[in-house]
């Protein structure tokens, strides 16, 4: 009789100590693709984070698409997925992704994210869509340019699931959406800098490493060529094409070109922060682009930057809700998903910044200020009177640029005709147009 009422109450104190153990457990981050180690992400200076939080949990073998493991859901949870095009730690565009998909992780209630790397655009994305969909995802984000045709196949074809596309220009407006954001703006203060710097250094040169030939980077070298202007109206900034989202021998490569081509401050469109080492290099100045992170040299001048994390629990907790509706939503700089280093708060200036002329250092203070408040937008920017490099009027005194402008080549999409359109290069830039069939 002792014994079994012994046993019994050492049962009891056994459930209870696993069930209190099972309250304990704590925030889990985006499950990794196997074989996936998770980077230590940096401090996040827009929101407190928790304080306990491990290293994204390795799923168990899982279904395999064209290489990639496809993560598991969580059962009784809401399903977040995120494709990326190259590695989560790449110190750019994927990592500042990666990071946008850990807050959510952390700061959004009952909801588990997993993420899959280095997916090509194309036919092996589709698969990827395609397998995460019948997995039971119920929001997917795809974070480059080229996974926007297969999300929409793919949307057509789950219309429970709800599929963000990053970048690009296409929606149904039902369960198929695009999100991007005015980079733009702080493209422009970012060329306002480098003129300033250029014009400091005695060498009025930049130089654009762009990606794709698309309206996206037609937009944003139009912006750093218009701030750069603004501080240095005799300065000119040439142009490279590299043709990839994610190559740090090319971008490096390119970099060195413009460099030894006589620019004195390099900006890139691409992932990592391969222009700022090369300018460590040269002994000159490359500004970064898409992480916080990404501008870690003596040599990087600033870095306009993406922080998704309260763009994407905004659109998850809204899809939750049932209150998100997918179509074009695209945010400016009072969303808090735009950065400029060295400006926001609890950022220094950097080195290669502390010695302009204080006046364009409190222009661009001042004009931040009024973008975070809302008061200067992506349309502020691409404000006429603007010329293009062959003295053209593009937009006339008066008169701004609309979105389908902002996003297209012409004439447009039908139904969304642009009046002016993104196929110009502005005053100061010594490049040649694209050719559209490219």
């Amino acid at each position: 009789m002792i014994f079994q009422k012994t046993s019994r109450i050492l049962a009891l104190v056994l459930v209870l100590s696993l069930l209190l153990a099972a309250c304990a457990q704590p925030t889990q981050p985006p499950a990794a693709p196997a074989e996936t180690e998770a980077p230590q992400a940096p401090a996040q200076t827009e929101a407190p984070q928790p304080a306990a939080t491990e290293a994204p949990a390795e799923p168990q073998p899982a279904e395999e698409t064209g290489g990639f493991q496809i993560p598991d859901i969580e059962e009784g949870k809401f399903n977040v997925a995120m494709v990326l095009i190259g590695p989560h730690d790449d110190g750019g565009w994927s990592q500042a992704h990666y990071e946008g998909l850990v807050y959510v992780q952390e700061n959004v209630p009952n909801v588990h994210t997993a993420y899959i790397e280095n997916v090509p655009e194309g036919a092996d994305s589709e698969q990827v869509f395609r397998s995460l969909s019948r997995k039971g995802f119920n929001l997917i984000f795809g974070t480059s340019f080229g996974f926007m045709d297969p999300m929409e196949t793919v949307a057509s074809e789950f219309p429970d699931v709800v599929y963000i596309h990053i970048s690009g220009y296409k929606s149904n407006q039902t369960n198929f959406g695009n999100l991007f954001g005015a980079m733009e703006n702080m493209k422009y203060l970012a060329g306002m800098i480098a003129g300033a710097r250029a014009k400091l250094d005695g060498n009025p040169k930049l130089g654009y490493m762009a990606t794709f030939p698309i309206p996206e980077e037609l937009r944003l070298g139009n912006a750093i060529a218009l701030g750069m202007r603004k501080t240095c109206p005799e300065c000119t900034m040439d142009v490279r094409w590299i043709n990839t989202w994610h190559d740090p021998v090319i971008e490096k490569e390119a970099a060195a070109s413009l460099f030894d081509a006589g620019s004195q401050v390099v900006f890139t469109g691409a992932d990592t922060p391969a222009v700022a080492d090369v300018a460590q290099e040269k002994g000159k100045w490359g500004v970064t682009y898409d992480w916080v992170g990404s501008c870690r040299v003596e040599r990087c001048l600033t870095a306009p930057y993406w922080n998704w994390g309260p763009v994407y629990a905004k659109i998850t907790q809204g899809v939750i809700d049932g209150t998100y509706k997918p179509g074009w939503d695209y945010f400016d700089a009072d969303s808090g998903g735009l950065g400029l280093y060295g400006f926001m708060e609890g950022q220094e200036l950097t080195p290669g910044m502390k010695d302009l002329p204080e006046d364009v250092i409190t222009t661009v203070r001042d004009l931040l200020a009024k973008m975070l408040a809302g008061e200067f937008t992506r349309f502020d920017v691409f404000a006429g009177p603007i010329k293009d490099n062959q003295g053209n009027i593009i937009v006339p005194e008066g008169e701004k640029m609309q979105q389908s402008d902002l996003d297209q080549f012409p004439p447009g999409a039908p139904g969304l005709e642009c009046k002016y359109c993104m196929y110009w290069w502005a005053e100061g830039i010594t490049a040649e147009l694209p050719s559209l069939g490219q």
